[in-house]
C-alpha cells in the first residue's frame, strides 16, 4: 500500500501542478534524465500535450527504502485542467505488472492536500511532495508508467519512471 502512496505521489506531482514558476527549462532534447544509476525518468508523451515535463528530482537521490523522499516536478500546462482529468498509472517489476489503476487526477491533489486545486489554469508550475517510502521495498527494479488524460480524454501526460532498489547507495566498509 505505501508503494502505491508513492505512484499516486508521482502520478498526483506529475498532473496536479502548484506554485507557478517565472522561468522554464528547455526540455532534453533526447527525452531522458538520468540523475543516478538508480532512478530515471521518460516524458514519453508528445509535444502537444498538455502538460510538458521540464523536470523532475527527487531527493534522497537516490531514493532510499525507509526513508522520506521528496519528489519536485517543474512542468508547463497549456490549458485548462478540470474536474474529472484521471491518469492510468501502470507499475511493473520486471514483465510483472503489480498494479493498473485509474486515479482521479483531481481527487488525489486533494486527497494529498495539494497546493493548486482543478481547474489548473495554463502556465508554468513547480510542486514538491514528500513521501514515507517503505523499509520493506524489495531489492528490485521497478517500472511507472503514468499516461494523464483531461475530461474530454485528451492527452494530458505520459510519463515513465525507472527506480532500481537493487543497488546500494553507499558502499559499506565497515
Amino acid at each position: 500500500m505505501r508503494l502505491l502512496s508513492l505512484v499516486t505521489l508521482f502520478s498526483v506531482c506529475s498532473i496536479s501542478l502548484a506554485t507557478p514558476s517565472k522561468n522554464q527549462v528547455a526540455l532534453n532534447p533526447e527525452g531522458t534524465v538520468h540523475t543516478t544509476d538508480s532512478w530515471s525518468y521518460v516524458d514519453c508523451g508528445l509535444s502537444t500535450d498538455i502538460i510538458q515535463i521540464e523536470s523532475l528530482e527527487v531527493s534522497p537521490d537516490p531514493p532510499q527504502p525507509g526513508k522520506d523522499l521528496t519528489v519536485k516536478v517543474k512542468a508547463h500546462v497549456s490549458q485548462t485542467i478540470e474536474e474529472g482529468a484521471f491518469a492510468d498509472v501502470t507499475v511493473k517489476l520486471g514483465l510483472i505488472k503489480l498494479l493498473q489503476k485509474r486515479f482521479d487526477a483531481c481527487e488525489e491533489a486533494r486527497n494529498v492536500n495539494a497546493t493548486v486545486k482543478c481547474p489548473v489554469e495554463p502556465g508554468s508550475y513547480t510542486v514538491e511532495q514528500t513521501v514515507a517510502l517503505p523499509r520493506e521495498i524489495p531489492r528490485a527494479k521497478f517500472l511507472v508508467k503514468v499516461l494523464g488524460f483531461t475530461v474530454d480524454e485528451e492527452e494530458m501526460l505520459c510519463l515513465e519512471l525507472k527506480v532500481d532498489f537493487m543497488k546500494r547507495p553507499f558502499l559499506k566498509l565497515w
